[in-house]
């Protein structure tokens, strides 16, 4: 049975539908990568997920729990970060975790344990006495992660947790995660940071215009992606007339004209269905008369499987 699932997951705003029949299962222990353009509809699955948002119609289920009919068995077993975290005035960072706690009904000393816990967990020790308002945006991301940790949950839905923060605090974000997926938790990550999310997750979810575009495996998105060879070209001179000479060689779908860090060269797709081979264009170009000063295979990474399969749309 998966952790989390909808069938059909839909929300309307008036005209405007936000999620489009959404039908996602992530299993037990699965880091999910949840990853769209703005507007796509990753902040309204996450929300009705958290039991903050109904749905218009369908079905959203954690841990084989009906989101809200069954809200109240669903809540102790979820996590929910958003993307910006609020805190009342002039709490310090081990009041507000202490406050949480007690909101958990965690009390005495237990409630002592479970906050020093976290706080040894998200290394945020030695700013316990630290006011919340005084804090970075990454230590308050560490904070938030912090809070939801109180009560153990099995669930964690994290709305954008890296947005905003600088490298190295997105490192130890990232970090962080990386410990609770080998603790076991069921993680629901939306972010825009892709080539982070194919370090830490190992199924991902693209979404656009409300639909779910691929939901799958990482490797599985990446084979999908590869609906042909890329290869990168750089000539020394006349890139015009070599690109027509690649246009017309057979098994060659396209060529295109583009510069990388101030070098034009030459983007070659080639159908995968045409037994040409990688090594076969140099030759051609050097037969007639052509200097080549660059040549290599695009890497298909999570940026480009995300590009070649979305079309920008929002919802």
């Amino acid at each position: 049975m998966p952790m989390i699932e909808t069938i059909n997951l839909t929300k309307k705003y008036g005209e405007l539908t936000a999620l489009d029949n959404l039908n996602l299962s992530i299993g037990e222990g699965d880091c999910y990568g949840f990853i769209g353009p703005n507007g796509a509809g990753k902040t309204t699955t996450i929300k009705i997920l958290a039991t903050l948002l109904k749905p218009t119609w369908g079905e959203a289920r954690i841990d084989g729990k009906v989101v809200g009919y069954q809200n109240p068995q669903i809540r102790p077993v979820i996590g929910y970060v958003p993307d910006f975290m609020g805190a009342y005035e002039d709490m310090v960072v081990k009041e507000y975790l202490e406050f949480f706690a007690a909101c958990y009904d965690i009390h005495g000393k237990q409630r002592r344990q479970v906050v020093q816990d976290v706080l040894d967990l998200t290394d945020l020790n030695y700013k316990a006495n630290a006011e919340v308002n005084g804090l970075s945006r990454g230590m308050k991301q560490r904070l938030s992660i912090a809070r939801v940790l109180l009560h153990d949950p099995k669930v964690m839905l994290l709305d954008e947790p890296a947005s905003g923060l600088d490298p190295r605090a997105r490192i130890e974000i990232r970090e962080l995660l990386k410990e609770l997926r080998r603790m076991g938790k069921t993680i629901l990550i939306s972010s825009h940071i892709l080539h982070e999310l194919s370090e830490l997750c190992n199924t991902v979810g693209i979404i656009e215009q409300g639909q779910l575009v691929f939901s799958g495996k990482v490797s599985e998105i990446m084979a999908r992606a590869s609906m042909g060879q890329v290869v990168h070209i750089e000539v020394e001179d006349r890139i015009e007339q070599a690109a027509e000479l690649l246009r017309s060689v057979p098994g060659i779908s396209q060529v295109e004209i583009s510069e990388h860090e101030g070098v034009e060269r030459l983007d070659v797709l080639i159908d995968p269905e045409s037994g040409l081979t990688i090594s076969e264009l140099p030759n051609r170009l050097i037969a007639q008369g052509f200097r080549i000063s660059g040549f290599y295979k695009e890497q298909v990474n999570l940026e480009t499987a995300f590009m070649r399969l979305t079309k920008g749309l929002v919802a």
